[in-house]
C-alpha cells in the first residue's frame, strides 16, 4: 500500500532508499532494514526506524544484529525502534497510538544520561516483567 513521504526540514533521509551522498547510509541485514532515520528536533541525534521481517520478529538475534550494525560500541547516543509491519513505521519521531501499539522493540543508549536499555513488546517477549 503506497503512501507519500514528504520531506521535512532536517529529515532529508526520510526515504526508503539511501540517497547518493547522504551522510547517513540506511543499513540493512538479514531479516531487517532501516526504513528511515529521523532527527530529534535539531539535536543532531537520530531515531532509526527499522522494519523486521514479520516471519522472524520473535527472533531476538535479528534485533541484536541490527543494533550492532546501527549503533557502534563508541556511540554516545543511539535510538532504534522496530516494527514488523512497514505500514506502521512513522514518518516523524512522535508515534500515534496505533504505531506505538505495533512497536516490537525499542533500543536506547545515551551515555551522557547513563541509559542503556532494550525493551520488548509482549508479543516478542511475553515475560510481563520485561515487556511493554
Amino acid at each position: 500500500m503506497p503512501y507519500s513521504v514528504s520531506a521535512h526540514e532536517g529529515e532529508e533521509h526520510a526515504h526508503n532508499e539511501p540517497t547518493a551522498g547522504s551522510s547517513t547510509q540506511l543499513e540493512s541485514g538479514n531479516g531487517w532494514r532501516v526504513i528511515r532515520s529521523l532527527e530529534i528536533g535539531t539535536s543532531g541525534k537520530f531515531v532509526h526506524m527499522v522494519h523486521i521481517d514479520h516471519s522472524v520478529y520473535t527472533d531476538k538475534t535479528i534485533y541484536s544484529a541490527a543494533i550492532n550494525r546501527i549503533c557502534p560500541p563508541d556511540t554516545e547516543f543511539c535510538r532504534i525502534r522496530f516494527w514488523s509491519q512497514e505500514r506502521f513505521i512513522p514518518e516523524k519521531v512522535s508515534l500515534t497510538t496505533e504505531q506505538n501499539k505495533q512497536l516490537k522493540a525499542e533500543y536506547l543508549v545515551n551515555k551522557t544520561a547513563g541509559t542503556h536499555q532494550l525493551r520488548w513488546s509482549c508479543s516478542v517477549d511475553p515475560d510481563k516483567k520485561h515487556c511493554f
